[in-house]
């Protein structure tokens, strides 16, 4: 079963993100070292060694040919300058740097492309581990992390490594094969060019190593402090409504504007870094340049090369400009890409929930809580020793007002937080003898935020049970009562829904999370306000397509209107995270109580014909 993070209620959604904001620092993501970063390419590269050998051995073979040019162009210079040969002396070179031309061009194509291939078989690869990482980790761990961070290492990051392995990594090999080859086609001139081309080399190495040592932990806080930014603009905007009743605007603004001007600061400090690398690369190629052409002059003069040795030898230096500023300016790619690589291999190396050695079994499907307590920060608890049992089958609605702990207590039972203190037991079995993998598929939390995934609907709901034939697929629908509007689509069950596609109402969504509930087939439902989002004209046929869809199962209920409560085997009520009454529907309404109360409330305002609650009150 596909599951949604649940929405908190407004009081207790408020304080979470007041208090995440403060600790960020502390709950982000990790991120690998270099070392482990070299070591995980490594380790997704392996099982493609001969790709790897065939593309970098093309390249080899393509620039050793395209070596040929410069002593053709020397030959050139030799016969204008009366060294021998005539006009068909210089037809011939022409043809054979044409030869040249496509022959490299042509074989650097084929071992660009196969540089390429191994790039994004490998990113491929590391993509699927950071989404089975992420998608195995407790979702406890991930909303402590913020979907901020999240969202910058799965866009972001994923987008700078994507560029690099498609255009830096196949330009970055060429370079350093040409750069390779062309000193020692130098040397085969004359030694003594390579000598006075190598007389760049410290200033170069110098000026790489100088710009490594700044960028590397450079880019590694620029991306930290976007992600810092973008988690920021997501609670601000995403909590607009809240912000504005609470008159937050002012502090919200300040934290948007401190974090923009921290992301503009770390910016420019890039722009400084890189524009002094360049700086100090143009000083190294003239002294190499210089040193090449002196070389050149004092051995034409003195016998030992002749001019167009000489100048093969210049075309040669220079042919090295472009390969050389090439491989040092992308290491600014390089650099921004390993910081994202960074940020993904730490998420893929994380270890996922630990499995039970010996996994206990659930003897029915009854659930147990005792003396559950728990706390999003220390001294701060928002449950307080609440005790409660839910029989195999029971439907059990759980109310109270806003930040009372409801849906913290569906995530505990969900098995999404460890609880601080006490027990959940699920058919006698704890949850951590359980392990994660049995309890994902024993429980299933609908909450009212569903995500409609891209595709047709009906691949959409294979989410939930992969195997499900057409006509399973229609019975679950028609159990929830979606059946007719999911046929009336414009292509039925083939529809392409989600971003892109069919747009679908509220109350459709809702619908289909809970067809998905009954495809998952778990022995445990939790509804989490999951037809709150419906309004009130949808209400009533969503709670009833809901009650279908847990009949057979346990359920725990946070009711969003009362008219849930009304209908379920017991009524629990939560106040400031204790349970402060529990019974049925009847006996608490005769009992003149919390619930007593919240209920003639409502009944008082549909008698005096208010619309608003016309569908029951909510909790």
């Amino acid at each position: 079963m596909t599951r949604t993070s649940a929405t908190s209620p407004a009081v207790e959604a408020e304080t979470q993100a007041e208090t995440q904001a403060e600790a960020q620092d502390s709950v982000l993501l990790p991120i690998a070292t270099s070392a482990r970063t070299r070591a995980a390419v490594r380790e997704l590269a392996r099982p493609h060694r001969l790709l790897a050998l065939g593309g970098f051995g093309t390249l080899v073979v393509a620039t050793a040919v395209g070596l040929f040019t410069q002593p053709l162009l020397g030959r050139i210079v030799d016969v204008a300058a009366g060294e021998g040969g005539g006009v068909d002396a210089i037809t011939v070179v022409v043809l054979l740097l044409v030869a040249v031309a496509v022959v490299q061009g042509v074989l650097t194509g084929i071992g660009v492309s196969r540089i390429a291939e191994l790039g994004e078989t490998v990113l491929a690869r590391l993509r699927e581990r950071f989404v089975e990482r992420v998608l195995g980790l407790p979702l406890e761990r991930v909303e402590k992390a913020g979907s901020g961070d999240l969202t910058v290492r799965v866009t972001g990051d994923v987008s700078l490594v994507a560029d690099a392995v498609r255009s830096a990594l196949p330009e970055l090999a060429r370079s350093v094969v040409a750069i390779v080859l062309t000193l020692g086609a130098m040397a085969i001139l004359d030694w003594r060019f390579l000598v006075a081309a190598l007389l760049a080399v410290p200033v170069q190495a110098y000026t790489a190593r100088w710009y490594v040592r700044g960028a590397v932990p450079l880019y590694a806080e620029q991306r930290v402090v976007t992600g810092k930014l973008q988690q920021q603009l997501l609670a601000t905007i995403g909590g607009a409504t809240t912000v504005r009743s609470l008159r937050l605007e002012k502090d919200h603004t300040e934290r948007v504007t401190t974090r923009s001007r921290a992301a503009v600061d770390i910016t420019m400090r890039g722009v400084k870094l890189v524009l002094s690398f360049y700086c100090r690369l143009h000083v190294g190629e003239f002294i190499g340049l210089a040193a090449v052409l002196g070389v050149g002059y004092w051995l034409v003069r003195d016998g030992s090369a002749s001019l167009g040795t000489a100048t093969a030898a210049a075309l040669y230096f220079h042919s090295l400009f472009g390969p050389i500023n090439a491989a040092l300016v992308l290491l600014d790619d390089a650099q921004k890409a390993t910081a994202g690589l960074s940020r993904l291999v730490g998420v893929a190396d994380l270890p996922l929930p630990e499995e039970p050695k010996r996994p206990a079994s659930a003897q029915d499907a009854s659930v147990t809580v005792t003396g559950l307590s728990h706390a999003y920060q220390n001294g701060h608890p928002v449950l307080h020793g609440i005790d409660l049992t839910l029989a195999p089958g029971e439907k059990v609605a759980l109310v109270g007002a806003s930040g009372a702990g409801k849906t913290t207590l569906a995530k505990l039972i969900a098995g999404i937080h460890r609880p601080t203190a006490g027990t959940i037991r699920l058919g006698g079995a704890d949850l951590a003898d359980l392990g994660p993998a049995a309890v994902r598929r024993a429980v299933a939390l609908v909450t009212q935020e569903t995500h409609v995934f891209s595709g047709p609907l009906a691949e959409d709901l294979r989410l939930a049970r992969p195997g499900a034939s057409d006509g399973e697929l229609r019975e679950a629908l028609a159990r929830v009562d979606a059946l007719t509007w999911a046929e009336a689509l414009p292509e039925g069950l083939a529809t392409v829904v989600g971003d892109g596609g069919h747009r679908l109402t509220s109350a459709q969504t809702q619908s289909l999370a809970l067809a998905r509930l009954v495809l998952a087939d778990p022995p445990v439902a939790i509804l989490d306000e999951a037809t709150a989002e419906a309004g009130s004209t949808g209400a009533r046929a969503l709670e009833k397509a809901a009650a279908r869809a847990v009949e057979g199962r346990t359920a725990l209920i946070v009711a969003h209107r009362l008219t849930q409560a009304a209908t379920a085997d017991r009524v629990v009520v939560l106040d400031a995270g204790r349970v402060v009454e529990t019974g049925t529907h009847d006996g608490l309404r005769a009992a003149g109580g919390r619930y007593a109360a919240l209920w003639e409330a409502w009944a008082g305002t549909r008698r005096s014909g208010g619309s608003v609650h016309a569908e029951g009150p909510r909790s």
